[in-house]
């Protein structure tokens, strides 16, 4: 047998690594991955890390199954011995992380489902994951390599179907038509997603990953805190032979392509000003070393790189120049105790700061005039992780892993001890006329901004095979604690001057006469330090009930505890309140390891983030208000000659309407019986290995979310007279208990039914449930690499519906985790139709070939019909209270559209406009190509990659203004126009040296 496997290599069979195994199994947060077969019963298999030489036995099972789990990626070397005595020769597998791979050995030691495997020359490769139940893409480093994929894990996570970028004004990636505030991202195991508001995560250079793993779906129990998707990636390691080398990245800015300035239909300028004129050129370096420190025993990598980034944006007014010189660093520590323990140590930093000079700038001359200051941004922070990896007999495999993910999101001035902000509202310009002389010296007139979230995460998971049944169970840990505030710069008030006139009253109090302008100076000051302690635990069976079916029978149990550093809680859910079936199945149709039926349901829950509780600490909003006495000519050494408003008569006391003071008492503010989201999914596909080098699948997804956390405007409660416009957090269209500090009593009541009065009609009603649902089916074709030319394509139909999107709003273009408008008012929630994310059609292609040794191309494409253009407006039937704001990103908004008599809410004429009414944006088109040249010296190891992204330049819109009217009957002048576009072309080279 061992014979025929060495003459497929030699006739060519014997090819690279495949790409994208379309079904993985499912080791969520694992780095590693597993080998599994059958044998003959007794036989012992021992398989050998060909980089570290760690081995690990087992015997094989009187079934004649064997599984050997938990094992670092890689290429290792599998032998047969019966009695002591070697059974042909060692056999080459290779592992990939979060997958198993399946080895069927016959009685002579060779390999004997060859139609399920590829041969990668002496190596097993599984095109047919049979032992997986989920939906997910692996991809490694020498597979992205061969293609025009940008050096980012978001660039990765698009190469999987129903991943697509989301054209909100926020951005991030959507999974099978969830939000981009519902996934998460693993490396080595470590949670790094941003807790705070679930929108970021924390990254290291592409040339310090390995191996990557996009999972879309049908997650095992051991994953939870998502309903979207997964990034799970695993760094490189160090071997025994001691590797190093340099990469050089370069984007200069000669190489891209210009961002056309946009225009609205009526010759006005785009609101996000000039971007014709824009430049970004980016660099960096970075040099590594690989090897042992003890042979066969300790190992490392090590990574620095230097990053150099200069955007410059030129806009009507203003110049904005940045200089962004950060460094990386970063470590990967294994400890080879013996060949049945491991430890791992993971550290890197991924800390950036950059600043930004601000000048005047003349559009139409195209010079830079005075600088007026600078803003300083900086991100990121320290990461470490510490994994143990105990094999204590055959059958029993525990690990554990501790680790602390660090981050931080900063934002400020050199110049904000000396410059208060100073600003003009629009009713002082009319009257006024425009700034001559500016007024402040404030370069961004913007608040100080600092936030810290700290991630302390804990997590013990076991193996335990007994028989045809593995065994897996677990629990986790993670504190999560975010740190944030703002406030004004200088003396922490912001001047505003408006036009006011005498004698008029204003804040209680009658305006001096003669006066013409006044001054709001207001002090704003917000955040606090919260924390968030979740836990979880799970159990799952994975029972081979028959050599050819395995079932997953999984549960899994969540709690949480949301609170301030004071120790007062804000929301908290036990076990009992989030517990989550996963059931799976695998046929492996043909008992050969080449055909498998597959499916599962489950249910995933999300938990609450850590902005919400910091939203609701309170803040100090106050205004003072002073009739303007005239201007005052400062000079600031950098900014130069400004005005500052000279402060008169004070008018009226200080004004601390706004004040958000800290809830005494959570119990109005956070619904008793609040309950956590959740989104039932069901998955069954089909994949089919035609040859060791084409397979191709198809499955069907459905998912469904009943379920929000949200603020609500309560106005009206049955038997608690006390709510009478309070925003409380709640399940919306759920049965809902908060406190009545009227009855010192507990009240229950419908919020499905109850909840809202309208004002003038006074009718009494509820909140809509909130639904959401996503309906799939992909189909996808894989052909892998041959040392000679690669390909993969997938068509995904799907449609997402729905009256929310998710815990954001990228409609209106809100992003504050859980707190946007859907419940601001009942118009806002109360249609059902296509949603934002709804990407009806999308189509990927990618693919490699190598012309000889020296050149090789790559190329990808992806082509998606556009989102639908919905239109929101401002008020619905029988209420004077407005259901939407007056601004693009203000509000909510209806479905209702006033058409006439719109000055009175009694005799409004309203029509209704669906989701979706106005058309759909167009197909977005993205096609990259790249060429790599390689040095033809044999034991030179050197490559130039040039890869342009966006070849054909297509700038399309990805987004649109959506609010129709600012007030009943008043038409917004851009309704339906870009918002967002496709960034343009550019170009990048990457030179390796490697040794």
């Amino acid at each position: 047998m061992k014979g025929k496997v060495m003459k497929k290599a030699a006739l060519g069979i014997a090819l690279g690594a495949c790409i994208a195994t379309m079904a993985p199994l499912a080791m969520a947060q694992s780095a590693t991955g597993a080998v599994a077969g059958r044998a003959s019963a007794g036989d012992q298999i021992t398989i050998t890390n060909t980089a570290t030489g760690a081995t690990r036995t087992v015997t094989v099972e009187g079934n004649g199954s064997y599984r050997l789990t938990q094992l670092p990626i890689g290429d290792y070397q599998l032998q047969v011995k019966r009695d002591g005595a070697n059974v042909g020769d060692a056999v080459g597998v290779n592992v990939s992380l979060g997958g198993t791979t399946t080895v069927n050995l016959g009685a002579d030691g060779g390999v004997v489902n060859l139609n399920a495997v590829q041969v990668v020359g002496s190596r097993v490769i599984n095109r047919v994951d049979v032992r997986s139940t989920e939906s997910a893409t692996n991809i490694n480093r020498e597979e992205l390599a061969k293609l025009p994929v940008d050096q980012s894990l978001s660039a990765v996570a698009l190469l999987a179907p129903g991943v697509v970028n989301s054209g909100a004004t926020f951005g991030g990636l959507s999974f099978g038509g969830s939000s981009v505030a519902e996934n998460a991202v693993y490396i080595n195991g470590l949670n790094v997603t941003d807790p705070y508001r679930r929108q970021g995560f924390s990254s290291v250079p592409f040339g310090f990953y390995q191996e990557f793993q996009v999972k879309t779906g049908g997650y095992s129990a051991e994953f939870g805190r998502s309903t979207g998707g997964v990034i799970n990636a695993v760094t490189r390691s160090g071997s025994n032979e001691f590797h190093a080398g340099a990469e050089v990245t370069l984007e200069p800015s000669a190489w891209e392509s210009s961002k056309e300035d946009h225009f609205h239909r009526d010759g006005t300028l785009d609101e996000r000003n000039r971007t014709s004129r824009d430049k970004s050129s980016f660099y960096k370096a970075n040099v590594w070393a690989s090897g042992a420190i003890v042979q066969d025993k300790l190992f490392f990598f090590a990574m620095y790189e230097k990053r150099d980034s200069n955007p410059q944006d030129f806009d009507t007014n203003d110049a904005f120049l940045t200089k962004s010189d950060n460094d990386f660093w970063g470590a990967k520590l294994d400890w080879r105790i013996n060949d049945d323990h491991l430890l791992e140590l993971l550290a890197f930093s991924d800390k950036s700061e950059s600043t930004t000079d601000i000048y005047k700038y003349t559009w139409a001359t195209g010079s830079k005039d005075r600088l007026k200051g600078d803003s300083v941004s900086g991100s990121g922070g320290d990461n470490w992780s510490l994994t143990y990896t105990g094999h204590f007999t055959d059958n029993f495999t525990a690990k554990a892993m501790y680790g602390v993910n660090k981050r931080s999101a900063a934002n400020s001035s050199n110049q904000d001890s000396d410059c208060s902000i100073v600003t003009r509202s629009g009713s002082y310009t009319t009257r006024f006329g425009q700034e001559t002389t500016p007024e402040g010296c404030h370069p961004t007139d913007t608040s100080i901004g600092q936030r810290d979230d700290r991630r302390e995460a804990a997590r013990l998971d076991f193996e335990w095979s007994l028989g045809d049944h593995l065994l897996r169970f677990g629990l986790d840990q993670e504190i999560m604690d975010s740190n944030s505030a703002v406030r004004y710069p200088n003396d922490g008030i912001s001047y505003q001057v408006q036009a006011q006139n005498g004698g008029s009253s204003l804040n209680g109090t009658v305006v001096p006469i003669g006066t013409t302008a006044i001054v709001d100076a207001r002090r704003y000051i917000t955040g606090t330090p919260v924390t968030t302690e979740a836990q979880a635990i799970y159990v799952e069976d994975n029972w081979s009930v028959t050599p050819n079916l395995l079932l997953s029978l999984g549960l899994r149990a969540d709690k949480f505890h949301n609170k301030y550093a004071s120790g007062v809680t804000f929301a908290k859910a036990d076990f009992s309140d989030m517990i989550a079936p996963r059931i799976g199945f695998s046929w492996d149709m043909r008992g050969d390891g080449s055909t498998k039926l597959f499916g599962n349901a489950g249910r995933y829950y999300l938990p609450l983030t850590n902005k919400l509780a910091d939203y609701f600490a309170g803040s100090t909003d106050e205004h003072t208000y002073y009739v303007l006495d005239g201007w005052q000519q400062m000079e600031h050494p950098v900014a130069g000659t400004y005005l500052l408003p000279i402060l008169g008569q004070q008018i009226g006391p200080v004004n601390t309407s706004n004040n958000v003071p800290a809830p005494e008492d959570f119990r109005t503010a956070v619904a008793k019986d609040l309950k956590m989201v959740f989104q039932d999914e069901f998955i069954l596909g089909f994949q089919q290995a035609l040859s060791p080098a084409w397979s191709y699948g198809v499955n069907a997804t459905y998912r469904r979310m009943t379920r929000a956390v949200e603020d609500a405007r309560i106005n009206h409660v049955e038997g608690c007279p006390w709510y009478s416009g309070d925003w409380p957090i709640i399940n919306p269209g759920e049965t809902t208990t908060l406190w009545c500090p009227t009855t010192n009593d507990w009240v229950t009541f419908d919020s499905s039914r109850d909840g809202y009065i309208a004002s003038g009609s006074g009718a009494i009603m509820g909140y809509k449930k909130p639904k959401r649902t996503y309906k799939a089916v992909e189909f996808q074709l894989d052909r892998a690499w041959d040392d000679k030319w690669a390909f993969n394509a997938s068509y995904l139909w799907s449609k997402s519906e729905g009256n929310i999107e998710g815990p954001v709003n990228s409609d209106t273009g809100y992003a504050d985790t859980n707190l946007v408008q859907y419940y601001d008012h009942p118009a806002v929630n109360e249609r059902y139709g296509v949603l934002f994310n709804d990407s009806r059609h999308q189509i990927k292609l990618r693919g490699s070939y190598k012309l000889n040794e020296q050149w090789s191309f790559g190329s990808t494409f992806s082509a998606r019909s556009g989102g639908p253009i919905t239109a929101y407006g401002v008020v619905w039937p029988n209420d004077n209270r407005a259901a939407g704001g007056p601004g693009e990103f203000s509000g909510g908004g209806s479905g209702w559209l006033c058409v006439a008599n719109c000055s009175t809410w009694a005799t409004r004429q309203l029509v209704y406009s669906e989701r979706g009414a106005f058309g759909r944006m167009p197909w977005v088109y993205d096609l990259g190509a790249n060429v790599t040249w390689t040095l033809p010296v044999e034991g030179i190891d050197l490559k130039a990659r040039l890869s342009v992204y966006n070849l054909l330049n297509r700038q399309t819109v990805v987004n649109v203004h959506s609010r129709y009217e600012s007030t009943p009957g008043t038409p917004m002048p851009h309704f339906g126009q870009g918002t967002v576009w496709q960034s343009p072309r550019y170009t990048q080279l990457v030179v390796t040296w490697n040794f």
